[in-house]
């Protein structure tokens, strides 16, 4: 199934299930696109006013990067199910003999770097939306500046959703190098962008 491809009642649906996929991965790009689409709005609004003739080129370019990160994080929804599936496939292997355990070992190590990859690439482009909105609220129309605050609101709880399926899969690794690696990458993310969009948010409220 391409989850993004259905209704928005479906997907919810799917979601509610027991299904193992969509998760709160795949429900986090989805959020995080929506959150870039809202940003990507104000600069459609803003394109052809007189009023906003001096940053016409900068919203052109602002939304042709939104458009990008828009497409690349629906992307990531399917890729995410698709990467978590193994992963779920491999918590039932057998772990009767040694061998199995070997190898149930294994499967799943290689399965957690797999389902950790994806949500690491959702916060990565949530982060660059972001600044996007940092951008938007900046020069686009001040009609609808709301959108850029539930915008960036959006792309804060993405990042931070996406955050918990990176830790969620990190702590169950053996390699704790590699593991430890990704946490500080993601934490420094969250420390960066989760105050950046307070910030961005704190910005717009101050407007009304």
């Amino acid at each position: 199934m391409e989850f993004t491809k259905g209704t928005c009642e479906e997907f919810v649906e799917v979601l509610a299930s027991k299904a193992p996929v969509p998760g709160g991965g795949g429900a986090s790009a989805l959020v995080g696109a929506i959150g870039t689409a809202l940003g990507n709005m104000v600069g459609s609004l803003t394109l052809g006013k007189k009023k906003y003739a001096d940053v016409q080129d900068d919203i052109i370019a602002l939304k042709a990067k939104a458009d990008a990160l828009q497409a690349e994080l629906l992307g990531l929804v399917q890729k995410d199910a698709e990467m978590f599936e193994p992963l779920s496939k491999a918590y039932g292997l057998p772990k009767e003999t040694e061998e199995e355990k070997a190898e149930k070992a294994r499967v799943m190590e290689a399965a957690l770097k797999d389902a950790c990859s994806v949500p690491v690439e959702i916060m990565e482009k949530i982060c660059e939306a972001i600044e996007l909105h940092q951008e938007f609220a900046a020069k686009g129309t001040a009609i609808a500046i709301s959108d850029v605050g539930v915008g960036v609101a959006c792309c804060r709880a993405a990042l931070l959703g996406a955050s918990l399926n990176v830790f969620i899969n990190t702590k169950s690794m053996t390699d704790r190098t590699y593991a430890e690696a990704i946490n500080q990458k993601c934490e420094a993310m969250i420390d960066k962008y989760v105050a950046l969009a307070d910030q961005i948010f704190a910005d717009v409220r101050a407007r009304f």
